[in-house]
């Protein structure tokens, strides 16, 4: 379904029934749609009402009802709640109950259906609502999509436990977004909208004087964004850290300095350690390795994947995210990068964050991604994918030149490859998986 005020009350209307909710990107085609539905079993399926007769061979097959809703508050499914008396009796749930399923992106292997409780998800809002300060008096600039944990639990359900008001927007444009700062105190976006709200004329402090809080998250916002941003409007963007499985674990402070580069410190009552990736003992602070956390919001574990679940889930509670990174001495975490995007060349580990945030520095360059290709010598040979700016691009010896006196020998890469732009999913983030296919062959592997 599109984006609209319906979806939410279809998902509080779910969580009253004792009715497990399952959003899914409007994006996919009818075959990942039939992957999900193979997977889930649900017994309702709830489409735009565009799309209902593409979904009706499917739903027959599978034995399960299907209703339209659409934008407008129309659809056969408001067509029967019209008829219904509204009298309703909330169904007995517990802290332990299931109350979503969302699949994992499932950029390699099998896309996996995380089990979403109850208690995850009150604990997480109440957390966000205690850390952010949020109050009755706010309204939230709401321009994300409500099929991802960011949209619809991490802003929705924190406006919704702290009283207060959303402009609930179908997408992000960063016009109307300005055109809205006045009416609204806060946003919650990914990287692109602060990138595409430095690209307006029109961002000033006096455009967002009547904002309190502006929060990034689903994708790492660049150190030079952060700055800028703060430059233009004199407010610095709160980053924090969350995913999927476990809802947000670690946020940047509303009082104090919000650090560029760092997802900042554990949410109340979330513990967040780092181990190491070869024999999961206890690191020391400052190094570098697996970000695990435990905590209420972490989920209940995989649909119908008892032994992914085992695999991932310490015995002391703590869940391992695949995420890299460190915790500094003031108790701040930053995230380097994925478990699998770790590249191994001649034996050594390279962590690609560290190599990134060195280019990232260098004049003419937008941003970059780098990745580990199959090299017949090293492994992997450390590849640099960049996008360069329009005006005077750097070449790659420059780069490379730039690297030399920088970086250990081992981490330069073997190659810097220009591109217009790193391929994006939903909701923003680089797809390392797929630049690793795309390039795959390189190296003449």
């Amino acid at each position: 379904m599109e984006k609209s005020p319906e979806v939410i009350a279809l998902f509080l209307a779910c969580a009253r029934a004792g009715a497990i909710f399952l959003p899914l990107n409007t994006a996919y085609t009818l075959a990942e749609i039939e992957y999900f539905v193979d997977d889930a079993e649900p017994k309702l399926i709830v489409v735009a009402p565009q799309r209902i007769s593409q979904l009706v061979d499917l739903a027959v097959h599978k034995g399960a009802m299907l209703l339209s809703l659409g934008v407008a508050g129309d659809g056969t499914l408001m067509e029967a709640a019209n008829q219904q008396n509204g009298a309703f009796r909330d169904v007995s749930l517990g802290w332990d109950d299931l109350v979503a399923i969302l699949y994992t992106s499932g950029t390699t292997g099998r896309s996996k259906g995380a089990m979403l409780t109850h208690g995850n998800l009150a604990s997480n809002a109440l957390a966000l609502v205690e850390t952010w300060h949020f109050t009755e008096a706010d309204t939230l600039l709401h321009a994300l999509p409500v099929y991802h944990t960011h949209g619809l639990f991490t802003a929705t359900n924190t406006l919704l436990l702290s009283g207060g008001t959303m402009l609930f927007r179908p997408k992000f444009d960063a016009e109307e977004a300005l055109r809205l700062m006045p009416q609204a105190t806060t946003m919650m976006g990914v990287p692109t909208f602060y990138t595409r709200l430095l690209q307006h004329p029109g961002l000033t402090r006096k455009a967002t004087t009547h904002m309190r809080l502006f929060i990034s998250g689903s994708a790492p916002l660049l150190a030079e964004t952060h700055a800028e941003f703060a430059a233009r409007t004199g407010h610095a963007i709160l980053e924090r850290y969350g995913m999927t499985e476990t809802n947000m674990n670690s946020s940047n402070p509303y009082d104090g300095p919000r650090i560029a580069g760092t997802v900042g410190k554990p949410l109340p009552d979330v513990d967040i350690r780092i181990t190491d990736p070869a024999n999961s003992s206890p690191l020391p602070v400052g190094e570098i390795g697996m970000i695990e956390i435990r905590g209420p919001n972490v989920f209940k574990g995989y649909w119908r994947m008892p032994e992914k679940t085992a695999e991932e889930m310490r015995a002391d509670g703590f869940f391992i995210t695949g995420d890299l990174g460190r915790i500094d001495d003031n108790g701040y975490v930053s995230i380097v990068g994925r478990g699998k995007d770790l590249i191994i060349t001649g034996g050594f580990n390279v962590y690609p964050k560290e190599i990134e945030t060195e280019i990232d520095l260098i004049e003419g360059v937008v941003e970059s991604a780098v990745i580990g290709i199959p090299h017949r010598d090293f492994g992997e040979g450390v590849t640099a994918i960049v996008v360069a700016s329009n005006g005077t691009p750097p070449t790659e010896a420059a780069i490379l030149a730039h690297l030399q006196s920088r970086l250990a020998k081992f981490k330069l890469p073997k190659r810097v490859l220009f591109v217009d732009d790193l391929p994006r999913n939903a909701m923003g983030k680089v797809q390392k998986a797929l630049m690793r296919q795309t390039y795959s062959d390189l190296y003449g592997n």
